[in-house]
Formats: C-alpha cells, structure tokens, sequence
C-alpha cells in the first residue's frame, strides 16, 4: 500500500512598492523580508528585487515577489513595464513631509492607469504612512481616513520600517486580499481582514534618514 501525501499548493503574487523617493520603500522592504534597518540605503536605480516565502498553512505557500520601485521622476517612464502582471500595490508616503501625502494621487493615478488585477478589476493598493515613529506628524489620521476611502484604496495604516511597526501586519492584510481574489472569494472582507492602525506613540524615537 503506497502512502500519498497532499501536494502543496503554491501561490506567486507580484507586489508594487511605490512613492517619492526617501520615503522609506527600500526599509520597509528590508525590514519585512531580513527583519533589519539601516540608515545608509543608497537611491534605487529602476527597481530592486526583493522574495518573502511564507508559510500560510501546512498545505499553502505563498511566495510573494516584491517589485520596490525607484521614486525619482526620470524613472516613471518605465513604469509600465514595471506594474505588469502586478497582484497588489503598496503606496507609500512619508507622515513627516506635508507635500509627501499630495504626491500620492499621482502615484495611485499612475497604478490605475497602467494596470489591473488579473481579473481586470483594479489593483488592489494599500496606502502606507511610514515613519510613525517620528513626533512631528504633517497629517492626522482623521485626513488619512478620508483620503484613502476618497482614492479608492482597501486600507491603511501608519507604520516604520525603522521600528517594525506595522510591517508584517500590512503585508499579511495584502496577502489575505490577493488570496481571497484568487479564490474569488464573496465573504465581507471586514468581518475576517482588518487593518489596525498602532496606538499613537507619546515619544519620538530619533530620526529615520531613510532613502528609497
């Protein structure tokens, strides 16, 4: 009698890391995939490559491809190529900077023109309020409530790539999105998925001189 095991099933998505440049992309990238932080990233030229396997249950791996996209204008141009074939979309600004969350429509803009979801439906975008950690924040979270329910996007959340807060827990709510559209899931996402913004910190922890 031959014994058979279940074979495991494997997903690939393709995730978008975008914003101006310095805003912490490549951080936040490293942060979640090597769990560390250093202040002395040079500028992505293009894009860089980053892959994080994660093990969703004992019969599904997830491996999720991590497109960190160069900020600076003079690489927009190509950005079409890039968001080809995209799963999801993360939209990142930074909470000290009060022109970084404007800079942000042109971004979301740019995502929705030039791509969609595999089943032709827009990609799914997360809006990230990085360096939360700072003390002095340019936009409350009552403006970001309403922003990103303005530009259509499934959730936000402050977090710092510096601190680790909120990394994982963004990434898992995108995960969870792009496996319940590939199951075409109906269930209302909220009564399963939700995410959680920190608590707010009394404290600064120091600067974050993150680049791209």
């Amino acid at each position: 009698m031959n014994d058979t095991y279940p074979v495991p099933d494997e997903k690939l998505f393709k995730v978008l890391i975008v914003g101006d440049p310095t805003v912490g992309k490549t951080s936040f990238v490293q942060r979640y995939v090597q769990n560390t932080f250093r202040k002395d990233y040079k500028g992505t030229v293009g894009v860089d490559f980053a892959l994080k396997v994660v093990r969703t249950s004992e019969n599904q791996t997830v491996k999720l491809q991590l497109w960190d996209i160069a900020g600076q204008e003079r690489f927009t141009w190509m950005t079409r190529v890039y968001y080809k074939d995209s799963h999801g979309c993360i939209i990142m600004f930074d909470l000290g900077k009060d022109n970084s969350l404007e800079n942000i429509i042109k971004w979301k803009n740019d995502v929705d023109s030039k791509c969609k979801a595999p089943d032709g439906s827009p990609l799914p975008c997360i809006l990230l309020a990085n360096k939360c950690d700072l003390p002095d924040k340019q936009v409350t979270r009552e403006e970001l409530e309403s922003f990103h329910k303005q530009h259509n996007f499934i959730g936000w959340t402050e977090t710092s790539a510096k601190e680790g807060i909120m990394v994982n827990e963004s990434m898992k709510f995108l995960m969870e999105i792009m496996l319940r559209r590939e199951s075409n899931s109906t269930e209302p996402m909220s009564d399963s998925i939700r995410l959680d913004v920190p608590p707010p910190r009394t404290q600064g922890t120091g600067s974050q001189n993150e680049e791209n």
